[in-house]
């Protein structure tokens, strides 16, 4: 088997000879993002099993963010040099391992600690990519990508609904328990049909890591890598935040709280298919300006109508399209960019953009849970969603004005 081909190689589903089939690429990365929000509308009823405060409670997603940044930095090399499909067995055994100690965690304090642990599921949404690129060349790598990133879609706009019914009908130690069954099979399926693709020589951990100051004295890089990480960074702070706006502003139950709390993915769904469609016509750097302003315009009408008092629960909900919309166009041209500044690094700029995207997402899912209190509704939510948008249409222009000034270099 070679692993960078001039065409697609042969795969057959569930022969671990050959590469996965797209199937499991899509079921793996889809638990990772499942792991992420699946129970974000039981965090009132944590909180109150605890005995403790929200704000402890939600850091259960900052943290779990915190850690999933740091990892990143590290598993594309060790996948270099140890190959992808031992990394990914190790790392979900040790999500099993974490999601088990959650459901039985006696204090929040020990709760918090295996949910940190839990981030190592993140090998799933970083060797996703690299599998990829291993076995199809340049060409057809971003349209395989763009479809597993379309499958992931579909997961969290369903699994907070499904995490609200639930905590309702179970209790909220009820979607640990999902993802540990989730995660068993997953991780069979992984030893059954993921076959190693990195055949490539290894190189010394050490130099991977060297690369890292060439990437980060370009100006490119930092403006892809800006735009991407305050665009995803307004929907970090929607995770962190919606759960109380939801229940404590607006009185919902856990069910129907599920159900709202998904309409980001709806629009990041339709951002995926237009930057599939268009992007090559219109450009990287138009996609991610017009996402970029898109989830700014959506963010701006909603803190409107609250200011003049006709804001609801369906126009907090409801504009919240507009940032999955803007996320679904300007993360995978960000991306697209940040991999295009130097291509001999193209794998250390995918760990440390994400890594830099994901840590920025946990602070700011820190800071709203910090700032929300029932007497000023969703306010500080909103604030900070529209500020971290204005940025990312800031950055973007910053790579546009320097590239009609300078050129690209």
């Amino acid at each position: 088997m070679s692993a960078r081909m001039s065409s697609k190689p042969e795969v057959r589903f569930l022969d671990r000879k050959t590469p996965p089939h797209i199937l499991t690429l899509v079921v793996f990365t889809g638990l990772s993002a499942m792991a992420m929000n699946i129970f974000l509308p039981s965090l009132p009823a944590m909180t109150a099993y605890f005995n403790t405060d929200y704000r402890v409670m939600q850091l259960s997603v900052a943290l779990y963010l915190g850690v999933n940044a740091a990892l990143q930095i590290f598993i594309g090399p060790i996948s270099d040099r140890y190959g992808r499909r031992p990394v990914l067995l190790w790392g979900f055994g040790l999500f099993l391992v974490a999601t088990m100690g959650c459901i039985f965690a006696p204090t929040a304090e020990i709760f918090l600690a295996f949910r940190m642990a839990q981030a190592a599921v993140v090998v799933a949404m970083v060797l996703s990519r690299a599998v990829v690129r291993d076995m199809v060349p340049q060409d057809q790598a971003a349209s395989m990508i763009g479809y597993v990133t379309m499958g992931m879609a579909i997961v969290p706009m369903a699994s907070p609904a499904l995490g609200g019914w639930l905590d309702q009908h179970f209790g909220w130690q009820a979607s640990f328990w999902l993802l540990f069954v989730a995660g068993g099979l997953t991780m069979w399926l992984i030893w059954a049909d993921v076959g190693e693709t990195n055949i490539a020589l290894p190189s010394s951990f050490r130099e991977q890591m060297q690369d890292y100051p060439e990437l980060l004295t370009s100006q490119r890089f930092w403006g892809y890598c800006l735009a991407s990480a305050f665009a995803s960074g307004a929907f970090f702070a929607y995770l962190g935040g919606a759960p109380f706006v939801g229940t404590q502003v607006f009185g919902l139950q856990p069910s129907t709280l599920g159900v709202f709390f998904g309409a980001p993915a709806l629009g990041y769904m339709a951002g995926n298919f237009l930057s599939g469609r268009f992007s090559v016509r219109v450009g990287v750097n138009r996609m991610v300006l017009w996402g970029a302003t898109l989830s700014t315009i959506g963010i701006s009408i909603s803190v409107l109508l609250f200011l003049i008092g006709a804001g609801s629960v369906a126009t907090f909900f409801g504009f919240m399209i507009f940032v999955g919309l803007g996320n679904g166009m300007v993360l995978p041209n960000a991306t697209s960019g940040m991999l295009s500044v130097r291509p001999r690094l193209a794998g250390t700029a995918s760990g440390l953009g994400g890594a830099i995207m994901i840590g920025g997402g946990a602070l700011l899912s820190a800071l709203a849970g910090v700032l929300l209190v029932p007497e000023r509704g969703p306010f500080p939510l909103l604030w900070i969603m529209l500020t971290v948008s204005i940025l990312s249409v800031l950055s973007i222009w910053w790579v546009i004005a320097r590239e009609r000034r300078v050129g690209i270099a």
